[in-house]
C-alpha cells in the first residue's frame, strides 16, 4: 500500500486594508453582518482551511487585533490595493502556501482552500484563483510565497490589477460555481446578503 503524502500547511490572509469608499467610507471588516463585525464570520470559516490566520489591515488595527490573529498594514503608503496586502503576507506567512479572502466574503466555502491547492498542486501552477458564474475573482486566491520578489518588482513598477499580475503567472482557474453567493460583490449596506 503507498503512504498517502500529507498536504502542505497553509497559511491564511484575510485582506482587510481597503478605504470602503463604496461602503460609505466603513471599514467593511469591521461592518454588522448577522450581529457582529463581518470578518468575524470570515474568520470562523477560514480558520478551519488553514494552518494560520493573518489580518492585512490599514487602519482599525487595534479592532482587527481583537480576533487574536497577527493584524499588520501595507508595507506602502496610500491604500495600494490588495497586492500590497498578499505582498506583506507573503512576507510575514509561515508556510510556503498563501490562501487570501477578502474580509467581506461571510459566506466564503469551506472548501475553497481545499480545492485551490488540490488544482494548483495538479497542475504545478504558481497561483489557483476562483471562478464562479464565467467571472474570475482573483482575491480569492492560493499562491505559492516565493511569488514575493516577482509582486514587488510588479508594484514597484506601479502594477496594481491582482488579475493582470496573476495572468503574469502560471495560473490555473478553479470552478465555483456550485458556490456562485459565496464571492458576490458587498460594496454597500444594502449588498449584504439577508439575516437568516
Amino acid at each position: 500500500m503507498d503512504a498517502i503524502t500529507p498536504l502542505p500547511p497553509v497559511s491564511g490572509l484575510v485582506l482587510a486594508g481597503g478605504r470602503g469608499l463604496r461602503m460609505g467610507g466603513a471599514d467593511k471588516g469591521l461592518v454588522d453582518f448577522r450581529g457582529r463585525p463581518m470578518v468575524a464570520s470570515v474568520l470562523e470559516r477560514f480558520a478551519p482551511q488553514v494552518a494560520e490566520l493573518m489580518i492585512s489591515a490599514n487602519r482599525n488595527l487595534d479592532a482587527y487585533a481583537r480576533f487574536g490573529h497577527p493584524v499588520f498594514a501595507d508595507d506602502m503608503a496610500d491604500f495600494a490595493g490588495p497586492l500590497a496586502g498578499l505582498k506583506a503576507g507573503l512576507a510575514r506567512a509561515r508556510h510556503e502556501l498563501v490562501a487570501t479572502v477578502p474580509c467581506d466574503a461571510p459566506l466564503l466555502p469551506p472548501d475553497l482552500v481545499a480545492r485551490l491547492l488540490a488544482a494548483l498542486l495538479r497542475e504545478d501552477a504558481e497561483i489557483a484563483v476562483a471562478t464562479a458564474g464565467g467571472r474570475s475573482h482573483p482575491v480569492f486566491c492560493l499562491c505559492r510565497r516565493a511569488l514575493l520578489p516577482a509582486l514587488a518588482d510588479y508594484l514597484a513598477a506601479g502594477g496594481r490589477k491582482v488579475d493582470a499580475w496573476q495572468r503574469s503567472r502560471r495560473r490555473v482557474e478553479v470552478a465555483f460555481d456550485d458556490a456562485a453567493e459565496a464571492f458576490a460583490n458587498l460594496n454597500s449596506p444594502a449588498d449584504l446578503p439577508p439575516a437568516g
